[in-house]
Protein backbone atom coordinates (compact mmCIF):
# COMPACT_ATOMS: atom_id res chain seq x y z
CA UNK A 1 0.00 0.00 0.00
CA UNK A 2 1.42 3.51 -0.64
CA UNK A 3 1.71 5.94 1.09
CA UNK A 4 0.64 8.59 -1.34
CA UNK A 5 -2.64 7.07 -1.49
CA UNK A 6 -3.55 7.77 2.07
CA UNK A 7 -2.55 10.91 1.91
CA UNK A 8 -4.54 11.66 -0.95
CA UNK A 9 -7.30 9.28 0.86
CA UNK A 10 -7.62 12.06 3.68
CA UNK A 11 -7.66 14.82 1.36
CA UNK A 12 -10.67 13.57 0.09
CA UNK A 13 -12.46 12.98 3.17
CA UNK A 14 -11.84 16.72 4.40
CA UNK A 15 -12.80 18.42 1.34
CA UNK A 16 -15.69 15.90 0.48
CA UNK A 17 -14.36 16.29 -3.19
CA UNK A 18 -12.09 14.98 -5.67
CA UNK A 19 -11.75 17.91 -7.35
CA UNK A 20 -11.17 19.58 -3.64
CA UNK A 21 -8.39 17.37 -3.05
CA UNK A 22 -6.58 17.28 -6.20
CA UNK A 23 -6.35 21.38 -5.75
CA UNK A 24 -4.96 21.04 -2.45
CA UNK A 25 -2.46 17.83 -3.30
CA UNK A 26 -1.17 19.87 -6.14
CA UNK A 27 -2.23 16.69 -9.13
CA UNK A 28 -4.38 16.07 -11.85
CA UNK A 29 -7.80 14.92 -10.46
CA UNK A 30 -7.63 11.51 -12.98
CA UNK A 31 -4.54 10.90 -10.51
CA UNK A 32 -6.59 11.47 -7.60
CA UNK A 33 -9.51 8.98 -9.15
CA UNK A 34 -6.10 6.43 -9.57
CA UNK A 35 -4.90 6.80 -5.84
CA UNK A 36 -8.66 6.14 -4.45
CA UNK A 37 -9.37 3.14 -6.79
CA UNK A 38 -5.73 1.54 -5.96
CA UNK A 39 -6.50 2.32 -2.35
CA UNK A 40 -9.93 0.29 -2.75
CA UNK A 41 -8.59 -2.52 -4.74
CA UNK A 42 -6.11 -2.80 -2.24
CA UNK A 43 -8.62 -3.12 0.87
CA UNK A 44 -11.20 -4.68 -0.92
CA UNK A 45 -13.58 -2.28 -0.38
CA UNK A 46 -15.52 0.79 -1.37
CA UNK A 47 -14.58 4.18 0.40
CA UNK A 48 -16.56 6.71 -1.21
CA UNK A 49 -19.49 7.23 -2.82
CA UNK A 50 -19.12 9.64 -6.03
CA UNK A 51 -22.47 12.15 -6.00
CA UNK A 52 -23.43 15.48 -7.91
CA UNK A 53 -22.88 17.42 -4.89
CA UNK A 54 -18.88 15.42 -3.92
CA UNK A 55 -17.73 12.15 -2.91
CA UNK A 56 -19.64 10.45 0.72
CA UNK A 57 -17.26 8.54 2.89
CA UNK A 58 -18.60 4.90 3.35
CA UNK A 59 -18.70 3.72 6.59
CA UNK A 60 -15.17 1.54 5.82
CA UNK A 61 -14.43 4.97 4.51
CA UNK A 62 -15.28 6.74 7.60
CA UNK A 63 -13.33 3.88 9.74
CA UNK A 64 -10.32 4.28 8.09
CA UNK A 65 -10.32 8.09 8.10
CA UNK A 66 -10.72 8.16 11.92
CA UNK A 67 -7.83 5.55 11.90
CA UNK A 68 -5.26 7.23 9.58
CA UNK A 69 -6.06 10.89 10.28
CA UNK A 70 -3.80 11.83 13.00
CA UNK A 71 -0.81 9.85 11.47
CA UNK A 72 -0.79 11.67 8.38
CA UNK A 73 -1.10 14.96 9.63
CA UNK A 74 1.73 13.72 11.83
CA UNK A 75 3.43 12.77 9.00
CA UNK A 76 3.37 15.96 6.87
CA UNK A 77 4.02 18.07 9.66
CA UNK A 78 7.51 15.94 9.91
CA UNK A 79 8.25 16.41 6.52
CA UNK A 80 6.79 20.26 6.34
CA UNK A 81 9.04 20.97 9.40
CA UNK A 82 12.17 19.81 7.99
CA UNK A 83 11.83 21.11 4.13
CA UNK A 84 9.38 23.55 4.17
CA UNK A 85 9.81 26.64 3.13
CA UNK A 86 6.95 28.90 4.60
CA UNK A 87 7.70 30.36 8.29
CA UNK A 88 5.89 32.68 10.56
CA UNK A 89 6.66 34.04 13.65
CA UNK A 90 2.79 34.84 15.25
CA UNK A 91 1.01 32.71 16.96
CA UNK A 92 -1.23 29.96 15.30
CA UNK A 93 -5.10 31.36 16.72
CA UNK A 94 -7.12 28.98 17.44
CA UNK A 95 -11.13 29.17 18.22
CA UNK A 96 -13.62 27.30 19.86
CA UNK A 97 -16.57 26.92 22.36
CA UNK A 98 -14.82 28.59 25.72
CA UNK A 99 -16.04 25.47 27.85
CA UNK A 100 -14.36 22.55 25.05
CA UNK A 101 -11.34 24.91 24.92
CA UNK A 102 -10.56 25.13 28.46
CA UNK A 103 -11.87 21.41 29.41
CA UNK A 104 -10.25 19.39 26.62
CA UNK A 105 -8.85 21.60 23.59
CA UNK A 106 -5.64 23.39 25.53
CA UNK A 107 -4.83 20.33 27.21
CA UNK A 108 -4.38 18.12 24.31
CA UNK A 109 -2.21 20.32 22.98
CA UNK A 110 -0.33 21.17 26.04
CA UNK A 111 2.66 19.32 24.63
CA UNK A 112 3.17 21.41 22.24
CA UNK A 113 2.86 24.63 23.82
CA UNK A 114 5.36 23.35 26.60
CA UNK A 115 7.53 22.60 23.44
CA UNK A 116 7.53 26.44 22.30
CA UNK A 117 4.65 26.65 20.35
CA UNK A 118 2.49 30.03 20.41
CA UNK A 119 -1.20 30.09 20.47
CA UNK A 120 -3.58 33.03 20.60
CA UNK A 121 -6.82 31.46 21.85
CA UNK A 122 -10.37 33.45 21.04
CA UNK A 123 -13.37 31.63 22.07
CA UNK A 124 -17.26 32.30 20.65
CA UNK A 125 -19.91 30.83 19.12
CA UNK A 126 -19.64 29.07 16.08
CA UNK A 127 -20.88 30.60 13.26
CA UNK A 128 -18.94 33.43 14.48
CA UNK A 129 -15.84 31.60 14.40
CA UNK A 130 -16.04 30.13 11.24
CA UNK A 131 -16.90 33.38 9.44
CA UNK A 132 -13.30 34.42 11.14
CA UNK A 133 -11.40 31.24 10.12
CA UNK A 134 -13.31 31.93 6.03
CA UNK A 135 -11.65 35.37 6.33
CA UNK A 136 -8.13 34.82 7.43
CA UNK A 137 -8.61 35.87 11.29
CA UNK A 138 -8.35 32.48 12.52
CA UNK A 139 -6.44 29.71 11.47
CA UNK A 140 -8.35 26.32 13.15
CA UNK A 141 -11.60 26.20 14.81
CA UNK A 142 -12.97 23.62 17.03
CA UNK A 143 -16.78 23.78 16.04
CA UNK A 144 -19.97 23.04 17.48
CA UNK A 145 -21.52 22.58 13.63
CA UNK A 146 -20.83 21.07 10.65
CA UNK A 147 -19.07 24.28 8.58
CA UNK A 148 -21.01 24.85 5.55
CA UNK A 149 -18.60 27.98 3.87
CA UNK A 150 -16.86 27.03 0.56
CA UNK A 151 -13.45 26.73 1.07
CA UNK A 152 -13.18 25.40 4.26
CA UNK A 153 -12.47 21.84 5.04
CA UNK A 154 -13.79 19.90 8.10
CA UNK A 155 -12.77 16.48 10.20
CA UNK A 156 -15.04 15.12 12.73
CA UNK A 157 -13.57 15.46 15.68
CA UNK A 158 -15.46 13.90 18.58
CA UNK A 159 -19.40 13.66 19.83
CA UNK A 160 -20.55 15.15 22.79
CA UNK A 161 -22.91 13.41 24.55
CA UNK A 162 -25.70 15.42 26.61
CA UNK A 163 -26.65 14.51 30.12
CA UNK A 164 -30.11 15.55 32.41
CA UNK A 165 -28.71 16.15 35.60
CA UNK A 166 -29.51 17.95 39.37
CA UNK A 167 -27.92 18.05 42.77
CA UNK A 168 -28.71 14.92 44.70
CA UNK A 169 -31.02 17.10 46.99
CA UNK A 170 -33.09 18.12 43.93
CA UNK A 171 -32.95 14.85 42.71
CA UNK A 172 -34.50 13.84 45.87
CA UNK A 173 -37.43 16.01 45.93
CA UNK A 174 -38.50 13.38 42.50
CA UNK A 175 -40.86 10.48 43.35
CA UNK A 176 -39.00 7.34 43.19
CA UNK A 177 -40.00 6.49 39.36
CA UNK A 178 -41.99 9.77 38.65
CA UNK A 179 -39.62 10.45 34.99
CA UNK A 180 -39.57 7.02 34.09
CA UNK A 181 -43.94 7.26 34.75
CA UNK A 182 -44.61 10.71 33.72
CA UNK A 183 -41.92 12.01 31.60
CA UNK A 184 -40.81 15.92 31.39
CA UNK A 185 -44.16 15.93 33.48
CA UNK A 186 -42.03 15.35 36.46
CA UNK A 187 -40.32 17.69 35.73
CA UNK A 188 -42.56 20.99 35.85
CA UNK A 189 -42.21 22.19 38.96
CA UNK A 190 -37.93 22.23 39.05
CA UNK A 191 -36.19 25.33 37.56
CA UNK A 192 -34.63 25.03 34.71
CA UNK A 193 -31.15 26.82 34.35
CA UNK A 194 -30.23 27.13 30.84
CA UNK A 195 -27.16 28.11 28.61
CA UNK A 196 -29.61 30.65 26.43
CA UNK A 197 -33.03 31.91 26.14
CA UNK A 198 -33.85 29.70 23.06
CA UNK A 199 -32.82 26.86 24.93
CA UNK A 200 -31.13 24.67 22.68
CA UNK A 201 -29.78 22.05 24.61
CA UNK A 202 -32.44 21.32 26.21
CA UNK A 203 -34.58 21.19 23.06
CA UNK A 204 -32.10 18.43 21.42
CA UNK A 205 -32.54 16.19 24.54
CA UNK A 206 -36.59 16.73 24.69
CA UNK A 207 -37.12 15.95 21.37
CA UNK A 208 -34.17 13.37 21.47
CA UNK A 209 -35.44 11.16 24.94
CA UNK A 210 -38.98 12.49 25.57
CA UNK A 211 -40.38 13.26 21.59
CA UNK A 212 -41.66 16.30 23.20
CA UNK A 213 -41.84 19.53 22.69
CA UNK A 214 -39.11 21.52 25.02
CA UNK A 215 -39.59 23.37 27.83
CA UNK A 216 -41.21 27.26 27.62
CA UNK A 217 -38.89 29.43 29.03
CA UNK A 218 -35.61 28.59 31.54
CA UNK A 219 -35.67 30.30 35.24
CA UNK A 220 -31.77 31.22 34.53
CA UNK A 221 -30.01 31.69 31.74
CA UNK A 222 -25.87 32.00 32.10
CA UNK A 223 -24.03 31.73 29.00
CA UNK A 224 -21.25 29.87 30.43
CA UNK A 225 -21.91 26.20 30.90
CA UNK A 226 -19.54 25.95 33.42
CA UNK A 227 -21.69 28.60 35.03
CA UNK A 228 -24.60 26.27 34.24
CA UNK A 229 -22.95 23.64 36.30
CA UNK A 230 -22.42 25.39 39.02
CA UNK A 231 -25.64 26.38 39.99
CA UNK A 232 -27.00 22.71 39.48
CA UNK A 233 -24.43 21.64 41.90
CA UNK A 234 -25.42 24.15 44.47
CA UNK A 235 -29.50 23.55 43.30
CA UNK A 236 -30.87 25.73 41.95
CA UNK A 237 -32.53 23.33 39.36
CA UNK A 238 -31.61 20.92 36.95
CA UNK A 239 -30.24 21.53 33.81
CA UNK A 240 -28.75 19.36 30.33
CA UNK A 241 -25.22 19.42 29.82
CA UNK A 242 -22.22 17.66 28.15
CA UNK A 243 -20.92 14.93 30.47
CA UNK A 244 -16.93 15.90 29.22
CA UNK A 245 -17.60 19.10 31.11
CA UNK A 246 -19.54 17.31 34.65
CA UNK A 247 -17.11 14.19 34.61
CA UNK A 248 -15.79 15.43 37.78
CA UNK A 249 -19.41 16.01 39.61
CA UNK A 250 -20.61 12.59 38.60
CA UNK A 251 -17.40 11.11 39.94
CA UNK A 252 -17.80 13.00 43.00
CA UNK A 253 -21.18 12.83 43.73
CA UNK A 254 -22.41 16.18 43.54
CA UNK A 255 -24.45 16.27 40.39
CA UNK A 256 -26.42 12.84 39.65
CA UNK A 257 -28.16 11.56 36.25
CA UNK A 258 -31.55 11.79 36.55
CA UNK A 259 -32.12 9.75 33.64
CA UNK A 260 -29.87 7.46 31.58
CA UNK A 261 -31.53 6.85 27.82
CA UNK A 262 -30.22 3.82 26.22
CA UNK A 263 -29.30 6.19 23.25
CA UNK A 264 -28.04 10.19 24.45
CA UNK A 265 -28.12 12.72 22.65
CA UNK A 266 -25.12 13.33 20.68
CA UNK A 267 -23.68 16.75 19.16
CA UNK A 268 -20.87 15.70 16.80
CA UNK A 269 -17.36 18.52 16.93
CA UNK A 270 -15.70 19.50 13.78
CA UNK A 271 -12.01 20.53 13.50
CA UNK A 272 -12.35 22.96 10.35
CA UNK A 273 -9.50 24.84 8.50
CA UNK A 274 -8.61 26.37 5.59
CA UNK A 275 -8.37 24.62 2.50
CA UNK A 276 -5.26 23.67 1.56
CA UNK A 277 -3.57 25.17 5.23
CA UNK A 278 -2.48 22.13 6.77
CA UNK A 279 0.76 22.86 4.95
CA UNK A 280 1.88 24.96 7.79
CA UNK A 281 3.88 22.30 9.88
CA UNK A 282 2.31 24.05 13.26
CA UNK A 283 -1.37 24.09 12.57
CA UNK A 284 -0.54 20.54 10.98
CA UNK A 285 1.02 19.61 14.16
CA UNK A 286 -2.06 20.88 16.08
CA UNK A 287 -4.50 19.40 13.43
CA UNK A 288 -2.90 15.94 14.63
CA UNK A 289 -2.90 16.05 17.78
CA UNK A 290 -6.43 16.75 18.42
CA UNK A 291 -7.50 14.28 16.54
CA UNK A 292 -5.76 11.86 17.99
CA UNK A 293 -6.42 12.96 21.26
CA UNK A 294 -9.98 13.56 20.73
CA UNK A 295 -10.64 9.68 20.86
CA UNK A 296 -10.25 9.72 24.81
CA UNK A 297 -12.41 12.46 25.17
CA UNK A 298 -15.69 11.99 27.05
Amino acid sequence: MQLGWLQTFTAVYRTGSFTKAARELGITQPAVTQHIRGLENELGKPLFVRTPQGATPTSEGESLAHGVQGSISDLNAAVARHFGTASSNRPLRLGGPAELVSARVLPSISRLIADGMDVSVTLGEADHLLADLKSGHLDIVVSTIRPRYRGLDAAPLADEEFVLLASPQTAGTLAEGALALDGPRALEKLPLIAYAEALPIFRRYWRTVFDAPPPTRPAVVIPDLRGVLAAVIASAGISVLPTYLCTDALAAGTVVPLLEPEVPPLNTFYLATRSGALADHRLAAVHGHLLAQAKDWT
